[in-house]
Order: C-alpha cells, then structure tokens, then sequence
C-alpha cells in the first residue's frame, strides 16, 4: 500500500435541507456547524493540473475548508500564497492550514526525485516557511513529519520544532505536529511523541492528530485528548480497514469517529480535515467521506 507517509519518505519529501431560503438564516445555521475540510494531499499528484477547478469540486461537494500540502510545481501550488489565498476565496473556501516538511530524509534510491522541486524544511528555511503561511493568511503551519529513527534524531527533531514554534507564535500562527504510527514506537528508550509533547511548550506547539495512524499504532486517540487537554486543535480524519492495511473513506472501516468527535472539546478540536492518502478515486473518496461526516460530525 503506497500512503502518504511513504511516499513521502520515498520521494524524498520527509527529505521532501435549509430551514429557510433566508441568507441571513442561512448564516445563523452555518455558524452553529461545524466545518469540514480536506486535506489536498489526498489529490496527489493530480491537483496541481487543476487547481481553481479541483478546488470548485472540492466546494461542491459541501467541503469548506482546506489544508494545503506539496506541489510538484513548487510553492503553493505553482502560485505565491497571496494568489492562491485569493483563488481559495474566490471558490468559496477558507485556507486554514498548510503542512510543511521538518528536516531532510535520505531518500529512496530507488525513485526518481530529479523532477522534484527544492524541498525546504523548518531545519534549514523554518523563517522561509513562517513567512510563506504568514503572507498567505492561514492560521496553522504543520510539520508533516520530522526524522526520529534514533535518539539523537528524537533530540533533534524537539529542537528544530521548538525554534519553529517560536518563530510562528511571533508570526501570529499556531504550530503543529501531524503524527504517523511510527510517534508512538519505542526508539532507543524515547516514545518520540511523548518526547515531543513534554519537551516544547504547548504555547509553542500543539499536535494535528491523525485519527488513522494513532489507531494503527494501538494508542486511544481519546486518552491522548484527555491526556493532553486542548493540545489538538487540528485532526486528519481518515479511516483504515479491520487490518489495518489500507486506507478507508471516512466510515467504510474500523475507526470509531463518533466516540472521538464527542471527546473533541476536550481535545480542543477547532477544525476536521478529511484526508485519503493515494486513493483510486479521490473525488469518490471525499464524498463517500463527507456524506458520512455530515450525519455524525454535528450530533456527536
């Protein structure tokens, strides 16, 4: 199963119904829900070939906000984050996050990355990346993902993030860390997520919890709201099938959505972000996925 995190790592990117016809009504209903959004990963690589027009299908679909990730075109989508905050706009849609990569990976030898633009990490251009969120009006800056193999990379990857979260506080941002399974895994005597929690002030960095993978690796993504109160404003809604092997639509698999939604003030859950990582069918994906979420995501 290719899936985000691994192809991340390979290509070298870890080195990489109205009540009523009244507007104003109908303002006054959408204030009271929830939004949901999605995870432009999830159209990777063939976002880029479209991207007003992949994001007027994303509205389409009931999805309201979006969390912008890589491009093979380099910045935000080939474009300066002014243009495509304003193309966001423009499609009826609030950009509120956008991932960014925390140190090179050694890539696989194996793939191809000469096509691949300059990937710039919060260890090398971290004030590059600030700036970019910044000027484009988002409100999260998200670490992907950081190496952690070893200890001292553990050690590291808590210094990196915590000069990050620094920089972002002064910005005006909220800095996260979006987690796979291999966080929870011992490493060398060090649970890695744990490190990072406990060493980087929560002032400086709070978590996007991704739903799917802290299952897979056994840990209650409910302990962890409960553990660490107000830490998650940010989650990746995504769902895995009894094994554990291949990705779901949100509701076709085994993650129980509805426990964890009603933990989510507890957690400090401010925003819902649907991601399928390398789906067939990514359009099909997200809406199997949104028609699920609208019947739960409100009525926890």
């Amino acid at each position: 199963m290719q899936n985000r995190r691994s192809f991340i790592k390979q290509s070298g990117l870890l080195a990489l119904g109205a009540m009523s016809a009244s507007p104003l009504s109908d303002m006054l209903i959408s204030k009271k829900r929830k939004p949901i959004g999605v995870q432009l990963f999830t159209f990777f690589p063939t976002f880029d070939a479209d991207v007003k027009g992949n994001l007027g299908k994303i509205k389409a679909i009931g999805f309201q906000e979006i969390e912008s990730a890589f491009s093979m075109k380099g910045g935000i989508y080939g474009m300066t984050p002014q243009a495509f905050a304003a193309m966001t706009k423009e499609q009826g849609l609030a950009w509120r996050s956008h991932h960014v990569i925390g140190a090179p990976f050694k890539p696989n030898p194996n793939f191809d990355t000469s096509k691949m633009p300059k990937i710039d990490t919060l260890k090398n251009e971290s004030q590059k990346l600030v700036d970019i969120v910044a000027e484009g009006g988002a409100t999260y800056m998200v670490c992907a993902g950081i190496p952690h193999d070893t200890a001292d990379e553990v050690k590291e990857g808590a210094e990196i993030l915590n000069r990050a979260g620094e920089m972002a506080r002064k910005a005006g941002l909220t800095f996260c860390y979006h987690n796979h399974d291999k966080e929870f895994k011992d490493v060398q005597g060090i649970v890695p997520f744990d490190y990072f929690a406990s060493q980087i002030s929560a002032d400086l960095m709070k978590f996007e919890l991704d739903l799917a993978w802290v299952s897979k690796a056994g840990v209650d993504p409910v302990a962890l709201f409960k553990k660490h109160k107000g830490r998650f404003p940010l989650l990746h809604v995504k769902d895995f099938d009894k094994g554990f092997q291949n990705l779901m639509p949100v509701g076709e698999g085994v993650i129980d959505f509805k426990r964890i939604f009603s933990y989510a003030k507890t957690g400090g859950v401010k925003h819902y972000f649907v991601e399928h990582d390398m789906p067939k069918d990514a359009f099909a994906s997200i809406t199997s996925s949104m028609a699920y979420l609208k019947k739960i995501i409100n009525n926890p």
